[in-house]
């Protein structure tokens, strides 16, 4: 009988590997929403340099702008954050910034200011360890009447199948308990289960970032990269805030995320209103519709119009070969990447992107890297700027690395698209913040060239390819 029962066991372990990897998408995922006119737009920026005495320096905006939104918030606040904690890996985190503290008090003081306010927390497992440990922080939320919604992950499709086919036949119903862990949490203090790295190993992720609230008569939103993280706090970030219909279509987009957790919120409207050509519009992108929107960008570049990516993570096939068509035919592309090579005081392999910048130098793309020193170059944005007077410039920015796990309908992520005159302020000080981090000076090192990190061997350049077809990686 034993042939028969591991056919039987390989049979179903295939064939549930297959069903998670394709399995329909749950109704709301992977949105573009309707362009609706940009009102009240305000590019926000992280940034972190060295001087010439190799002293670092810091300009960030992103918290407190979400602190400022929190606290005007009086009927609704919807907030969806991936990392929210204080955990620091390696690192020793006296000196960081404690983001998951105030942003914890601040939701806390404004439920007390206003106790009729509808105010929800929606966010990823890994902030407790998938069940295996307890989160002070979110518990005192619990507390003061703020809502929290721990994403069910389940519902995503696989990004790994070799392991989901699995999980899901066995160790998913298990369940988890924050008593009794037994071993190292590696992200930071105590002790988990087994159960939790077996959770871990499906490497999906709600990775969205994103705040809306009532403002007024209207209504607020801000899409960005950062995380309320302590370890972050020093890293490169960017987002948008912006006002109207599109911050209504920004908490249309959460809706679902909420309801798989059995949680529901208002529908609010808004006077409904044209997006005008030639003047500014906003579009809420969420999966793989960000996926689209970025190859549609990169497809409208036309020779001689500039095109700016600054990226942590590079690496989604079909988006690289449209990035070096791009440069092919004439379009003057600058690539700015993360060197991958520490993540919390834990060192990491170079992986994906100094693979991806060689096969990107050699065919002629200019390729820097951000000058980081312990933190990360975390933003994810695409600037597109036309040669020519009249055409109209585009940005995209949020919470999606250029990946197949980010783009390919595989993690939560929200993204906004800002098409415009290439004068927006918003696209203008988008422009300025690329700038400033590519050209480098020596009072102000912000960037290394190429040739800085330009030590991908055979081997490394594999087990990209492999990590990236498989899912068998972090990225």
């Amino acid at each position: 009988m034993w042939p028969w029962i591991v056919t039987a066991l390989l049979v179903a372990w295939v064939a549930m590997g297959i069903w998670q990897r394709y399995k329909p998408l749950p109704e709301g995922i992977g949105r573009a929403f309707t362009e609706r006119p940009a009102e009240g737009l305000h590019f926000l920026f992280d940034e972190t340099w060295l001087d010439e005495n190799g002293e670092r320096h810091s300009r960030h905006q992103i918290f407190d702008e979400i602190l400022a939104m929190v606290e005007q918030a009086e009927r609704l606040l919807v907030l969806d954050m991936f990392l929210f904690n204080d955990f620091a890996g390696g690192e020793e985190g006296d000196h960081f910034r404690p983001l998951s503290s105030e942003l914890t008090e601040a939701l806390v003081r404004q439920k007390r200011r206003h106790p009729g306010l509808d105010a929800l927390v929606i966010t990823d497992p890994l902030n407790t360890l998938y069940g295996g440990l307890e989160a002070s922080h979110l518990d005192r939320l619990r507390e003061a009447g703020v809502s929290v919604v721990i994403s069910d992950l389940n519902r995503l499709r696989a990004s790994n199948p070799l392991w989901s086919g699995i999980w899901h036949l066995g160790p998913r119903w298990l369940g988890n308990t924050s008593e009794g862990g037994w071993l190292p949490n590696l992200l930071g203090p105590g002790q988990v289960p087994l159960r939790s790295y077996l959770s871990l190993l499906n490497f999906n992720a709600n990775h969205r970032k994103t705040l809306v609230v009532d403002s007024g008569d209207s209504w607020a939103g801000l899409v960005t990269s950062a995380n309320p993280h302590d370890a972050s706090s020093f890293h490169g970030n960017v987002a948008l805030r912006f006002e109207g219909q599109a911050a209504l279509d920004l908490l249309a987009s959460e809706r679902p995320v909420a309801a798989w957790s059995g949680v529901s919120f208002p529908a609010p409207t808004l006077p409904a209103t044209d997006a005008a050509l030639g003047k500014p519009r906003l579009q809420v992108l969420t999966e793989g519709a960000i996926r689209d929107a970025l190859m549609a960008s990169v497809a409208r570049a036309r020779p001689g119009d500039r095109l700016d990516i600054a990226v942590f993570y590079l690496s989604h096939r079909p988006l690289i070969k449209a990035l070096m068509d791009a440069h092919r035919r004439g379009v003057r592309l600058r690539v700015l990447l993360d060197p991958n090579r520490d993540a919390f005081g834990l060192e990491k392999g170079g992986i994906p992107n100094r693979p991806v910048a060689r096969e990107l130098h050699a065919a002629g793309v200019a390729v820097r890297w951000c000058a980081t020193n312990g933190e990360q170059c975390h933003s994810k944005l695409l600037l597109r700027r036309p040669a020519q007077s009249g055409r109209e410039a585009e940005m995209i920015l949020g919470s999606a690395n250029f990946t197949r796990r980010n783009l390919d309908d595989l993690n939560l992520e929200t993204s906004v698209r800002l098409v415009g005159p290439a004068d927006t302020l918003a696209l203008r000080d988008a422009s300025a913040f690329f700038e400033r981090r590519w050209q480098s000076t020596p009072q102000r090192i912000t960037s290394e060239p190429f040739a800085a990190h330009d030590d991908t061997s055979t081997w490394q350049r594999l087990r990209y390819r492999i990590m990236e077809a498989t899912g068998l990686s972090t990225f």
